[in-house]
């Protein structure tokens, strides 16, 4: 038995972030209903890189799998009080709608907590339930931007550049993710619900603790250097660097040893943790010159071979491939009834007693509308009357 088995959760979310964080309890056993638009969720219309799939594209499946569709227009009275009903019955309810829509339509907390009073309700949102920032649209570059996070990044010459990937999306789904967990937690040991509420700004701002500090604590400002795209608050040599063949990353290194295998003893004039911050330009280009001489793999032999931190860039293709990867199991690949094999990023944590599964893929639109509203008490012939209406599809 998994370790949510027996909870359910109503996932009213879209796009990535509440999505993302309903999946990670129905893959520890949660019975998670997609509460959709009978049109679908937007994330089925908007496939990401163009894998748009056959019916069900690439996006929405990494986003929901262990999951059961019921499609159903809230916007109607109907609608709205089939929901109600599930809620009496349910222990998680998760949206990440604007501020000011779910009570608009009736599903705020107060009228999930009417039916349900030990209700765990999750709300989340771009930047907080109030406050001067309320309207604007919680979008992950755009929370990535106004946290700081990728002002730390690049050389001084250059602009910002967006993250390589959501990353606001995801940290703000294991946000909401732990807060689910500890208010069922609190739940048990008090029959008391509670409303948790997470935002992209806040999870942003809290995934940068360290940074942040060295500013709020350290008094040191955010800089960039000139030489080499590194972050900002390390010590030189620190960064990705440009070999003859490809890119090598490199970590924390001793300069002394870094001379030895170099064969340049000017290096070792330096030392990283006195020097590694005013002479990082300096630093960095000495390093970097020394890289461009010889193949990633002969300096992950040598540089490695001494124990300097050093690792390669990987492309996506590399990283499905890696003997690492491979041996930790961390895809998982399962049979979809509409997508053939599929294959995704797998668990980020392993429980050795109640592990994480994929009992199913991701659903097409309303799959499940029948079977869930049947668990209601409904017949066949008002499923029928409530599909005929458009209420459900």
């Amino acid at each position: 038995m998994s370790v949510l088995s027996g909870y359910r959760v109503l996932d009213l979310s879209i796009a990535m972030a509440g999505p993302l964080a309903a999946m990670r309890l129905g893959d520890l056993g949660a019975d998670v209903l997609k509460i959709e638009p009978v049109t679908g969720e937007w994330q089925r219309h908007t496939s990401a890189g163009g894998a748009v799939g056959n019916e069900v594209n690439a996006s929405f499946l990494s986003l929901n799998r262990n999951k059961r569709s019921l499609a159903v227009d809230l916007k109607s009275a109907a609608g709205k009080e089939l929901v109600l009903r599930l809620a009496a019955d349910a222990d998680v309810f998760l949206q990440n709608y604007r501020p000011g829509v779910a009570a608009r339509l009736g599903l705020d907390h107060e009228a999930i907590r009417a039916v349900r009073p030990d209700i765990v309700y999750v709300s989340m949102s771009g930047y907080g339930e109030d406050g001067p920032y309320v309207d604007r649209p919680g979008q992950d570059l755009l929370l990535q931007s106004l946290s700081g996070a990728l002002y730390s990044a690049g050389r001084t010459e250059d602009p910002p550049q967006a993250g390589p990937s959501f990353v606001a999306d995801a940290i703000t789904a294991y946000s909401a993710f732990e807060g689910v967990l500890a208010a069922l937690l609190h739940r048990e040991r008090t029959g008391e619900g509670q409303k948790v509420e997470v935002n992209m700004l806040d999870a942003m701002l809290a995934m940068q603790m360290q940074e942040l500090s060295v500013r709020t604590v350290g008094g040191i400002p955010q800089t960039r250097g000139h030489e080499i795209h590194a972050h900002s608050y390390i010590r030189a040599p620190y960064g990705i660097f440009p070999t003859s063949d490809s890119y090598i990353a490199l970590a924390f290194a001793d300069l002394g040893l870094l001379a030895e295998v170099f064969g340049d003893a000017d290096l070792a004039q330096w030392d990283a943790e006195r020097d590694g911050f005013k002479h990082r330009d300096a630093i960095s280009a000495a390093v970097a010159r020394h890289l461009r001489t010889d193949t990633t793999a002969s300096w992950l032999e040598r540089l490695g071979g001494r124990g300097v931190w050093v690792g390669p860039v990987n492309s996506y293709d590399d990283v499905i491939d890696d003997p690492q990867v491979r041996h930790n199991g961390s895809f998982v690949t399962y049979e979809h009834p509409t997508e053939g094999t599929v294959t995704t990023p797998g668990f980020a944590f392993r429980l050795t007693a109640t592990p994480a599964t994929v009992e199913r893929g991701a659903p097409t639109v309303g799959q499940h509308t029948g079977e869930i509203l049947a668990e209601l008490g409904l017949t066949d012939a008002e499923v029928e009357a409530l599909v005929q209406a458009k209420v459900v599809a």
